[in-house]
């Protein structure tokens, strides 16, 4: 069993290779920022028909990713979903790396990664002006340029999930204490890779 507000790791190739499928990815992210949703409604943010949206949430719920979502929707006509684990996923290449097929399928979600983080921003930068003068004063992008071993590396990202960690912790426990006022989704991405100029 995993400690308490930490992802998953995902071990099982099975698994990993789910979200090969971008389009899985792309679900997966709106699934976790809506809480609950049909698949209608996330058929509308990805430009899809209900049912290709609907296998790609069964398949995910087969890998244990999503599941049906209780005491929502009134009619029950339609199935909502939510994410399996708020705390998310994640992965070690070097879990994979003894296959082919183990690499390719994380080079192959890495990149899917990067894709709908990338597409999320630029997103935001086309929109920016609507977001306002607070919101964009507020949001950052940075860049530094380190001199670590592997060790201080794998550190220095323990802390920066700590830090996140302990934000998140603090958005939820304002939602859930009704403090919405003003409060968006935030999406904060960081890199940390070793480059030789």
């Amino acid at each position: 069993m995993r400690p308490q507000h930490e992802p998953e790791r995902i071990t099982d190739l099975s698994r990993l290779r789910a979200f090969m499928n971008p389009l899985r990815m792309q679900l997966y992210r709106l699934l976790y920022a809506a809480g609950a949703a049909t698949a209608s409604q996330l058929a509308e943010h990805v430009a899809e028909t209900p049912s290709l949206v609907s296998y790609h949430l069964r398949k995910l719920a087969e890998h244990g990713f999503v599941r049906q979502a209780s005491g929502q929707g009134g009619d029950g006509r339609e199935r909502w979903w939510e994410v399996a684990s708020q705390e998310g996923w994640g992965f070690r290449d070097s879990d994979f790396a003894d296959t082919p097929e183990g690499a390719a399928a994380v080079g192959a979600v890495s990149r899917s990664m990067l894709d709908t983080r990338v597409a999320q921003y630029r997103t935001y930068l086309d929109q920016k002006p609507a977001w306002g003068k607070e919101w964009s004063d507020a949001s950052f992008t940075s860049e530094w340029l380190l001199n670590l071993n592997p060790a201080e590396l794998a550190e220095l990202s323990s802390e920066l999930e700590a830090l996140v960690r302990r934000w998140r912790e603090r958005g939820q426990a304002a939602g859930a204490a009704g403090d919405t006022a003003g409060r968006e989704h935030v999406s904060v991405h960081f890199y940390g890779f070793p480059f030789r100029p």
